[in-house]
């Protein structure tokens, strides 16, 4: 046992550098799909608004 944790402790950094590392990019991921669902949104909003005053 005591040959194994100099090896589990210099692998641990690296698993936790990897595991932030997925996190950040899936949130980054997630924050720009609803940022451009909500740009699609608000996007459809003015196209509504500028058929509405064309046809006033």
């Amino acid at each position: 046992m005591d040959a194994v944790i100099p090896y589990v402790l210099a692998l641990v950094p690296t698993i936790g550098v990897g595991t932030l590392f997925y996190y950040v990019i899936k949130n980054i991921l997630e924050g720009d799909r609803r940022e451009r669902m909500a740009q699609a949104k608000w996007e459809a909003q003015q196209d509504a608004e500028e058929e509405s005053r064309k046809r006033s």
